[in-house]
């Protein structure tokens, strides 16, 4: 009997039929429909800024974000020796992408530079990091939305010009002793959430200043310098700004209770926090709180609507990606009609999304200078949030599902994106809380309504859906109640991204337009009609 050493006969780990790795790779140039939409909203004189950017992202950040999300933030409400520290530890990833970000602007390039395209460069590349990222776009998202509340007063200018700046600093040190700093946000509370109103922390006068008690249920990012809080003051809801540490070091008086236990977003710390007399200062007029951060709420929804954009637009390339090089039943997946019918499908959706968050970064940048941009900003942003958000979830499990298992273990990117894809439907108020603001605005101020249909009605003569489309959309306003106001935003939502897409020259318009408003679709991805340029629609969604 031969008994020599055979290892070749056990030999069953020779990997085939895989694709290669994903990254590095240039999310920028891969990227063909952020490239037009870039210079077609206005953004073309920032685009080698972002596109340093994106080289970055898809390589260096992309690799620092796995441990970023494995080894999760840690609360450490006390010392060794039993003093209340109220800290919470990241893993070194999570800071080194925090400065990359906020040294190439994605927090603070829209005031720093303060052109027109500011806002639209600024979004493709909080567009770009979101890819790859999705934790960090929490605080860099709030950062950005506080530094307009914060120019409010003349009393915080060094706050908010700390905010703008290109400068990351974790040091636990006071604020004004940073080059660069960023801002939190503490609005809901257990017993109201999006009912803001309902908060009862209250807010007390000490001199100047004021004094906080009472407890926020989700406190995200409280490792920020400081945050921008809700309190019942004696005038009514006013905002505040509360400092992390107080101007002698020490630290302000709230406690961090636990952090939240989330589905996803897990590189981010979410707190439960209580405030015991926390000092702060009055940002806006007392009784004023709501409409002090309006701005930010605006802000925030767009890099809602970007985050979303962003999640469909990796999944999307990680499916093509795997389909190209994955072979079944004697030919890749890619060249099998029905997954390219997917693939297709998926292609047109992202490409949709990308277009839409572009163009209403376009509205917000140009809205201090031109009154119907500033109306269409403001019912746009409700829309896209409602709508994009609203379709992520589906969209990237219809991606996993193209990589099999592959795309539901923890060494794909799209397990993560999954887990991330329903929060931003949730945060920054839910899809009845968009709905409803659009219902708002319609009635409330009759120029959004004029914005809307007027960008809508600019692609009349286009396509014979959208024109019919179009023609509805009058009697559908008309008519409008609370109950139907989730089948009016969608569509609102779907005529305006059919707009944009046959107003660019997209190839996608028609098939979107077929699709989307003429009935030719089904209730899944996958189930476009016949006739479509489906080698086009994905030549054009990722170079092979």
């Amino acid at each position: 009997m031969d008994t020599a050493p055979r290892p070749e006969r056990f030999r069953t780990h020779e990997v085939g039929n895989q694709p290669p790795p994903f990254a590095p790779r240039d999310l920028w140039h891969d990227d063909r429909v952020l490239r037009e939409s870039l210079e077609r909203e206005g953004g073309g004189r920032l685009v080698e800024h972002v596109a340093r950017y994106g080289t970055l992202a898809g390589g260096r950040l992309l690799e620092l974000s796995f441990d970023a999300h494995r080894d999760r933030p840690r609360l450490c409400t006390h010392d060794g020796s039993g003093r209340r520290v109220d800290r919470v530890a990241f893993h070194p990833n999570y800071h080194a992408l925090m400065d990359a970000a906020v040294t190439h602007g994605v927090a603070g390039l829209s005031w720093r530079d303060g052109g027109p395209g500011a806002h639209v460069a600024r979004a493709a590349l909080s567009y770009l990091h979101h890819q790859v990222e999705p934790g960090t776009s929490c605080p860099l998202t709030m950062t950005h939305a506080a530094v307009p509340v914060l120019r409010r007063e003349p009393a915080l200018a060094g706050w908010a010009e700390r905010a703008a700046a290109p400068h990351y600093d974790p040091r636990e040190v006071p604020a004004m002793e940073k080059a660069g700093i960023t801002v939190g946000m503490g609005m809901t509370e257990k017993q109201g959430g999006s009912d803001v109103r309902a908060n009862t922390t209250r807010a007390t006068p000490d001199g100047t200043a004021w004094r906080l008690v009472g407890h926020k249920w989700f406190f995200s990012a409280p490792m920020s310098d400081g945050f921008l809080v809700l309190a019942q003051a004696p005038g009514g809801l006013t905002c505040f700004l509360m400092p992390r540490l107080l101007e002698d070091g020490s630290r302000n008086a709230f406690h961090l209770q636990r952090l939240k236990d989330k589905v996803g977003d897990w590189s981010n710390a979410s707190s439960e926090v209580e405030f015991q007399g926390a000092l702060a200062w009055r940002v806006g007029e007392e009784g004023r709180g709501v409409a002090t951060i309006l701005e930010m709420v605006m802000l925030t929804r767009l890099d809602c609507m970007l985050g979303a954009a962003a999640q469909m637009r990796m999944a999307q390339a990680q499916a093509l990606h795997h389909c190209r090089h994955r072979s079944a039943f004697g030919r890749p997946l890619v060249e099998q009609p029905l997954m390219r019918n997917v693939l297709a499908d998926l292609a047109i959706e992202s490409e949709a999304a990308t277009v839409l968050a572009m163009r209403i970064a376009r509205a917000v940048d140009a809205a201090p200078r031109d009154p119907a941009e500033a109306a269409l900003a403001r019912i746009a942003t409700a829309t896209g949030k409602y709508w994009l958000c609203r379709r992520a979830p589906a969209f990237v499990n219809e991606a996993q599902e193209c990589l099999g298992g592959n795309g539901y273990v923890e060494e794909s990117l799209l397990a993560r994106l999954y887990r991330q894809a329903p929060l931003n439907s949730i945060w920054e108020g839910s899809g009845n809380v968009q709905c409803l603001d659009v219902l708002r605005a319609l009635a409330k101020e009759p120029a959004t309504a004029d914005a809307l249909l007027a960008e809508i009605g600019a692609a009349r003569g286009l396509h014979p859906a959208l024109d019919r489309a179009a023609a509805a959309l009058p009697a559908l306003l008309a008519g409008a109640s609370e109950a139907g106001a989730r089948r009016l935003v969608e569509q609102l939502a779907l005529a305006l991204q059919a707009s944009l897409l046959l107003r660019c020259g997209s190839p996608a318009a028609d098939a979107f337009c077929r699709s989307r408003l003429d009935g030719e679709h089904g209730l899944a991805m996958g189930t476009l009609p016949d006739g479509l340029p489906l080698e086009e629609l994905l030549a054009r969604a990722l170079p092979d």
